[in-house]
């Protein structure tokens, strides 16, 4: 049977800086919609602390500041492992570097299944699963 949807949202933080091995897509968008209901609430609560036009004027807050800090590891982490999945090395995020294209390429690689079968970076996730 498979894991729930919240084992997925925190699964990247259990493997909080590994790098190594594949994630399935599952992995990584479950813990895209996490980081992303968890930034809306932040950015909610600081501007509730702060502010509307302090926050805007800042760009962030106090809490979604150091959210954005302790998740940005987990969340290059789980990135590399989808890409790993695809058998594409991590530092293919670099393409993100590229305004708007970067980030479309990145974004066809993450929705696409992952190699079937063991690839050079590991065994399928999807039969460990």
């Amino acid at each position: 049977m498979d894991k729930p949807a919240t084992q997925w949202m925190i699964e990247p933080l259990r493997k909080y800086a590994t790098f190594s091995g594949r994630a399935r897509r599952k992995e990584y968008w479950w813990f895209a919609l996490f980081t992303t209901m968890l930034s809306g609430v932040l950015a909610a609560v600081d501007t509730m602390m702060i502010g509307a036009e302090k926050f805007i004027e800042y760009g962030t807050g106090p809490l979604l500041g150091m959210a954005s800090l302790a998740l940005i590891v987990p969340t290059l982490a789980v990135a590399a492992r989808r890409l790993h999945d695809r058998d594409k090395s991590g530092w293919w995020l670099l393409l993100g570097l590229i305004p708007f294209v970067g980030a479309i390429i990145l974004f066809v690689w993450f929705v696409q299944r992952g190699t079937i079968g063991a690839n050079r970076y590991g065994a399928d996730p999807v039969d460990d699963a």
